[in-house]
């Protein structure tokens, strides 16, 4: 990573991997360590997939965003661990297809922080992004915040992405997800996506991650995942493989499903 005097060194810790981090190294970023790509090159090295994972969660995240945007009307999101900035963040997808879309991105983690000015640029005049120091255990504070920038008698798109297998306890992890949509109105909807214990070598590498003293990564049951979008009304297809949630017709090949599985559904 590029050595930025700007960045609050003191405070990252870099003798243990982030998971933000690793991401970012698994999805071609520059925003890591050493640490974090010895993690990620181990991680792989048990279950090669993440990488088709992470490019494929990724285009999960453009295809919701797009729906939500051009079909369902959504204007204001809320992106819950949003990690470190890449290509095609929720802002640029959201702003792209409506210039007035409003953004609230929720992260803990310091380097996060420190790059959040990047993630401050709206894409247009008319539209606002900004970025919440929060902890994801903390959705009442999360909401708290969040209500000084959206409007919450209108509907959000709430985001979890991939996150909630840090949530060691999947009771609270429901518990977050939940309070999380009752504080908004009928007519928003979540987007959520989490890996599932699909083989040996997606626990496999989550246990070796585990060893090396990051906060340890959960993968679900896909029953687990389908959970989180209890009551609500899922959008087709439903809950399936990410790479499978409405591939663009002009992607080249057949979508092949990968362990990390999604839905997009309305609150009603």
């Amino acid at each position: 990573m590029t050595n930025d005097p700007a960045l609050p060194s003191a405070v990252i810790n870099t003798t243990v991997p982030h998971s933000a981090r690793v991401w970012n190294y698994w999805l071609g970023g520059k925003d890591n360590y050493a640490v974090d790509r010895e993690a990620g090159d181990a991680f792989a090295k048990a279950y090669p997939g993440i990488f088709t994972l992470a490019q494929q969660s990724r285009q999960f995240l453009i295809r919701a965003v797009q729906h939500l945007v051009t079909e369902a009307g959504i204007r204001q999101f809320l992106d819950i661990g949003t990690g470190l900035p890449t290509m095609d963040n929720t802002h640029q997808v959201a702003q792209r297809a409506a210039p007035e879309c409003r953004v609230v991105y929720v992260d803990n983690d310091p380097l996060v922080l420190a790059h959040a000015r990047a993630l401050l640029v709206n894409t247009t005049p008319d539209g606002v992004t900004a970025y919440i120091d929060a902890d994801l255990h903390e959705p009442d504070q999360i909401i708290a915040d969040a209500k000084n920038i959206l409007n919450f008698t209108q509907p959000i798109g709430i985001m979890f992405m991939g996150v909630l297998g840090h949530v060691a306890d999947y009771d609270e992890s429901r518990s977050i997800v939940n309070r999380v949509l009752a504080a908004v109105p009928s007519g928003s909807y979540l987007t959520l996506w989490d890996d599932t214990a699909a083989n040996e070598a997606v626990v496999a590498a989550n246990e070796g991650y585990a060893e090396t003293g990051a906060i340890p990564y959960i993968p679900r049951t896909v029953e687990q995942v389908a959970g989180y979008f209890e009551n609500l009304e899922l959008v087709e297809p439903g809950v399936v493989p990410v790479s499978l949630w409405r591939p663009n017709a002009a992607e080249v090949g057949t979508p092949k499903p990968v362990t990390g599985h999604g839905a997009v559904a309305r609150k009603p």
